[in-house]
């Protein structure tokens, strides 16, 4: 059944029309209203929020119908429909019909079956009757019917032609209103319709029409004329695109001189990553990061030097702590554990022994050695192209310069704002980012940067919109230029258009909406529309985290990265200190599902008091996960001993990493059963049930998980990366990060054979890489068939809100279209123009 939708100013004219429209069709078709404004002193008016919840609330895939009244209500509805997936907006129509007869003859035509280019010929021919009876038809009214094509009362000839525009740019202003007026001197009904945006057909002679048809270069345009003088009017509006509306598209061009220039942008869009998600619309204000450029010199005696090292070093330590406890309260342990990091660093005696060699054998001064040897650090990482180490380059450098700076004597750059901006800049470091005010740094907004830097994960729990790389034309801009800047899409605006702050703030308000109403939901199961529930569960590094999963609705942990228990320290954790905190874990989950994932360190994530003994040329693809713990039994017995303790009256399994072989997972369950017999042994009681599950993130165990899936109870997929090793691309390399798209087609039948696998051998299987947490990926994982999805506490609300609005069967129509796709743009255009009910 099509949907009405009622626009008007007046919520009582609204109401009325409504009434009136029911009681004819005996309320069969469904009819929302979006009419007046909530203040009571002027109460008139329309809201583009209210007008996108009534197209909400009736859309069907047969489409929705907005009769509007006056004014701004045609600007409310248009600016709802962008507020609504692509591939809802092709189905909704805004009629010009007027406001009570057409939707009298909208609902009549709706109840009787018809479809909704026939009820918008309906509603657009309702003052027939009542212009005939008084005689005053002066001209055809124009109909539209389904093939496209204008119809007139009085059985004109309708002819239809389709052009390319060529000119530059496309209809803006000055092209349509030639085709306006042009279309304006013929007797005939001119109707157009960009075919390529598969757009309504709309007037000829309305200029606001034309305009919004969006018709760009190269575009298609089928423009369709009803009555005596059809072939004239066609014959002009031929000639005018023949002639490119008078435009030479060589003089619309920027000249050549300016293609070299860096100037500031002052109108336009700027394209750049996506870090961290929400609207901000402010003034800019620019940082420029302290670097302390150094200047080596001659000593004559290292001591003093070697003294004044420690001191910063001392000093420095102090800081980092500071910035963790802060950043502890702020942002949660799991993200601010990225500066015990940085405490390690500083406690490294191979740096601290190269730097003393520098300052006694050279006879140079403290700042010179310690710059030489962070730069020798630096560069060994980032020639190792990891995404995890191109990571800890930035902490490298935010330590170093930190140090320096201690050395000089030198204030740190000053981050105050006096009141909100956005921050512009070429980057922030992780200790920049931490110690950001969300109340005054409105947005975020850099040169560089990947969207995977502990300064976007800082910046996305601190809920502060950033799009990173963008060009340097930013950088020239005078602080107080407004911009906006949407972290979703990344995309930013300099000095942006009425229009455009329009759409950005209305999207702002409808994202805080949403997001409270799925707060509001969080707590109860994930049902699709057809009754299959879904498992949510939470990625967690720390016992802080495990409270926010299970306050956020979180129904177990698909993923304790036990990482956090190794790195910030000097030695390795014993078994006690393992076993408090896995049981201190599991007392908060109540009972709910604990998945704790095995030791996942190695080549690409170091312990510094394990001695690996020769240097890798790529530890991502080197000596890590199981493969690490297989070769150091002492400290992966410690570690199952630790979780099998715990899991007594617990729900508690184990999860190996990086498993690429069958006899990777056999030599870990022999070692399991090692453990467990000591335990029994000993009489020390544990879950002799206590499942065991892979990760799934290696193309070899996709490729064998058949065999796998004999030999453990539960597959657990990491898309983070497998998308990595499938399309052998670094996600933070900007010349392949495009590559990387765990919705390439490529991975996505990586995921479906390991579902498959997993099914056929009766396991269960989970994925809990960041595809889990992207609501746009939601139909396709549903579609898959995965029994669990794990995320990031704070996604947790909005994942099981997108399951409640899809079906099972839908989903699965989508993931068979998305599986033949040959790009992740077209999965995601897919997607995009799929039918799924809004929230």
């Amino acid at each position: 059944m099509i949907g009405i939708v009622i626009v008007s100013h007046s919520k009582q004219l609204a109401l009325g029309v409504r009434e009136l429209a029911a009681q004819m069709v005996q309320n069969q078709v469904p009819i929302a209203v979006a009419a007046g404004i909530e203040d009571p002193d002027n109460p008139l008016g329309t809201d583009p929020i209210q007008v996108y919840e009534a197209i909400a609330s009736v859309f069907t895939d047969n489409g929705v119908l907005v009769l509007m009244d006056l004014g701004s209500a045609l600007l409310s509805a248009e600016m709802a429909i962008e507020f609504l997936p692509e591939a809802q907006q092709q189905k909704v129509h805004l009629c010009e019909a007027p406001l009570v007869e057409g939707a009298m003859a909208a609902v009549v035509a709706a109840a009787a079956g018809r479809d909704i280019h026939q009820v918008i010929a309906e509603a657009h021919g309702a003052l027939l009757a009542k212009a005939t009876q008084l005689g005053v038809v002066s001209r055809p009214l124009s109909l539209v019917s389904h093939n496209t094509q204008a119809k007139t009362n009085i059985g004109s000839p309708t002819r239809e032609i389709r052009l390319i525009v060529s000119n530059h740019l496309g209809l803006h202003a000055r092209p349509a209103a030639q085709f306006v007026a042009t279309a304006a001197r013929f007797q005939s009904q001119i109707l157009v319709q960009n075919l390529t945006r598969n757009t309504e057909l709309v007037r000829g002679d309305s200029i606001n029409q034309v305009t919004t048809l969006g018709v760009r270069q190269g575009h298609e345009l089928a423009i369709a004329a009803t009555g005596s003088d059809a072939d004239e009017a066609l014959t002009a509006l031929q000639a005018l695109f023949a002639n490119n509306f008078g435009e030479n598209n060589v003089v619309l061009n920027s000249p050549p001189a300016l293609n070299h220039q860096v100037t500031p942008a002052t109108h336009g869009e700027l394209s750049g990553i996506a870090a961290s998600a929400g609207i901000a619309i402010a003034p800019v204000v620019h940082y420029q990061p302290t670097h302390i450029l150094i200047t080596e010199y001659h000593v004559n005696d290292p001591n003093p030097e070697w003294q004044r090292l420690q001191a910063a070093i001392h000093t420095a330590r102090q800081e980092i702590q500071a910035v963790f406890s802060q950043a502890s309260l702020q942002i949660g342990d799991a993200e601010a554990a990225i500066f015990d990091a940085q405490l390690l660093f500083l406690e490294d005696p191979v740096l601290l022994e190269a730097a003393k060699e520098r300052i006694f054998e050279h006879h140079i001064n403290a700042e010179a050695a310690w710059q030489a040897v962070v730069d020798e650090v630096a560069t060994s990482y980032r020639t190792l192209e990891d995404s995890y180490l191109q990571e800890r380059v930035d902490d490298v450098v935010d330590v170093g310069q930190r140090v320096l700076r201690l050395l000089g004597g030198n204030v740190p750059a000053s981050l105050h704002l006096e009141s909100p901006a956005i921050l512009v800049t070429t980057d922030l470091t992780p200790s920049d980012t931490a110690r950001l005010d969300p109340k005054k740094v409105l947005g975020i907004c850099t040169t560089s940067g990947s969207a995977t830097s502990h300064s976007a994960i800082i910046a996305r729990t601190l809920g502060i919109p950033a799009v990173l790389g963008v060009d340097a034309q930013v950088l020239h801009l005078a602080d107080g230029t407004l911009m906006a800047l949407d972290g979703e899409t990344g995309r930013a605006w300099v000095e942006p258009e009425s229009h455009i702050l329009d759409l950005l703030a209305a999207k702002q308000l409808a994202w805080q909406t949403a997001q409270q109403e799925a707060r509001t939901t969080a707590h109860q199961p994930a049902i699709t529309r057809d009754g299959r529930q879904v498992s949510v569960f939470a990625n967690i590094g720390s016992i802080s985290d495990v409270q926010v999963a299970v306050a956020s609705g979180a129904e177990g942990v698909g993923l304790l990265r036990t990482e956090f228990l190794y790195l910030n320290r000097t030695s390795a954790p014993t078994e006690e200190e393992q076993l408090e905190v896995y049981q201190a874990i599991a007392q908060v989950l109540d009972n709910r599902p604990l998945i704790i994932r095995t030791l996942d360190v190695g080549g690409d994530k170091p312990l510094p008091y394990l001695r690996i003994g020769f240097p890798e040329a790529n530890p991502f693809l080197g000596w890590r996960g199981i493969r690490f713990c297989l070769d150091h039994l002492d400290l992966f017995k410690t570690q199952l001993r630790a979780i099998l303790r715990a899991s007594v009256g617990q729900q508690i399994k184990i999860m190996l990493p990086m498993i690429a072989s069958v006899t990777e997972v056999r030599a870990a369950k022999v070692i399991l059963d090692e453990v467990q017999a000591e335990l029994n042994q000993a009489g020390i009681s544990f879950d002799a049930a206590m499942k065991v599950g892979i990760m799934v993130e290696v193309p070899a165990a996709v490729a064998i998980a058949d065999q796998l899936a004999a030999e453990v109870d539960f597959f657990s997929i990491g898309t983070n990366d497998l998308s990595q090793y499938v399309m052998a691309s670094d996600r933070t390399n900007p010349r392949v990060a495009n590559l990387v798209d765990a919705l390439h087609p490529a991975v996505l039948r990586m995921v479906q054979q390991t579902i498959q696998a997993a099914h056929a051998a009766g396991i269960s299987v989970g994925l809990c890489g960041e595809l889990a947490a992207d609501t746009l990926a939601t139909p396709i994982l549903l579609g898959l068939g995965l029994d669990e999805l794990s995320v990031n506490p704070q996604a947790i609300a909005g994942v099981k809100q997108a399951i409640a609005r899809l079906s099972i069967v839908e989903s699965e129509a989508i993931v068979a279209s998305a599986l033949q796709q040959d790009s992740a743009i077209h999965v995601r255009e897919l997607i995009s123009t799929s039918v799924i009910p809004p929230a």
